[in-house]
């Protein structure tokens, strides 16, 4: 079980980022999945890892559902999720006390990713997908810091320019 977690994991996140913009209802489902991972402990003392991947799979399914069937609401709260997932991740990686203001921090990131994929739908999606693919799959490697942060910042970039040149593209056919 502990073992099929990181797989899962890894495995939806090269999907999104590589695809993320192409494969709407599977980012929404990713950005879900990724915020079951973060707030199963936050809900739950000490969840197990059955109750953390169930957790996980309950948000990614509701995200697909959402993106299926009512995009503008979904494309809203994918860009909360993803918004308030990397405001927290970005509070995490700059300042110590930055689990006092977890809520807070998640909050106004989430209204910000919010507006950000309302307005810049496609290049949006693009970063965003890219975003939070590459933290799927960072989280699965052990690496020390400064290598997850490069980790980080070159899967990222990686899928932003595939993605990026997909869409231009399917603007120019």
């Amino acid at each position: 079980m502990n073992f099929s977690v990181p797989i899962a994991s890894a495995v939806i996140g090269l999907v999104v980022l590589l695809f993320g913009r192409r494969l709407f209802w599977l980012a929404v489902a990713a950005v879900g999945f990724a915020a079951g991972f973060e707030l199963a402990p936050r809900l739950f003392n000490e969840p197990t890892p059955l109750m953390m991947l169930t957790i996980a799979l309950v948000l990614g399914f509701v995200g697909a559902l959402l993106a299926l069937f009512l995009q503008k609401i979904a494309i809203g709260i994918a860009g909360f999720l993803a918004g308030g997932k990397l405001a927290t991740a970005l509070a995490a990686a700059f300042f110590v006390e930055h689990a006092n203001y977890f809520a807070l921090t998640f909050l106004i990131g989430g209204i910000v990713g919010a507006l950000l994929l309302l307005m810049l739908f496609d290049w949006a999606l693009i970063f965003l997908s890219a975003v939070v693919g590459a933290h799927l799959i960072q989280r699965t490697v052990v690496l020390p810091a400064a290598g997850q942060t490069i980790l980080f910042i070159v899967l990222a970039a990686v899928g932003v320019l595939v993605q990026a040149s997909m869409l231009r593209r399917a603007s120019v056919a």
